[in-house]
């Protein structure tokens, strides 16, 4: 596995990147050899946080911890992404079997998994009506939710704003890809 290691307001040292790379590298029985992991460490204020992408063909693998260290976050990031990809494996590896993303061993050991599935316990109908970003976050900010779904008055497609950790906003523009 490949990795990229980045920080913000942190100077990311050798030690720091060899404990990256070990805790990090213990996904690595999971993943073929040309994969690549994104960690970013960040300092803000009080706040030590980690967060890793790992893109894996027409999905993404990432997580995000916070601690009181980075080496605390860094051992939690790692279960985290480990959990997900036990939860997931089934529905990962039927989507990029014949890719060689994954290990075979990966593929063929079978994981106990204490629930199995995504259960959705509540669907919900909306208008989705045309507006631009900024009303879209007005609307969100007034229904007090985290993200709001709306129809892109110039493009007509669906875009989500979402609220950030640092209580800015994102928005998610949907992109052609090669399986259109």
């Amino acid at each position: 596995m490949r990795y990229i290691i980045s920080g913000k307001n942190i100077e990311v040292t050798r030690a720091l990147k060899d404990v990256v790379m070990e805790k990090i590298g213990k996904l690595e029985k999971y993943f073929s050899m040309d994969n690549e992991a994104i960690i970013t460490m960040v300092v803000e204020k009080q706040r030590q946080i980690i967060e890793v992408t790992i893109p894996i063909k027409g999905s993404v693998l990432r997580a995000e911890e916070e601690a009181e260290s980075m080496y605390a976050a860094i051992d939690l990031v790692v279960d985290v992404l480990e959990r997900q990809l036990l939860k997931h494996k089934n529905k990962l590896v039927d989507k990029h079997r014949h890719h060689g993303t994954f290990k075979q061993d990966f593929i063929d050991r079978e994981y106990f998994i204490e629930k199995e599935g995504i259960e959705i316990v509540r669907s919900k109908k909306f208008a989705v009506k045309p507006m631009d970003s900024e009303e879209a976050c007005m609307e969100m900010d007034l229904l007090g939710h985290d993200f709001y779904v709306f129809r892109n008055r110039d493009t007509y497609e669906v875009n989500v704003v979402y609220k950030r950790k640092g209580g800015n906003y994102g928005l998610i523009e949907p992109e052609e890809t090669e399986e259109d």
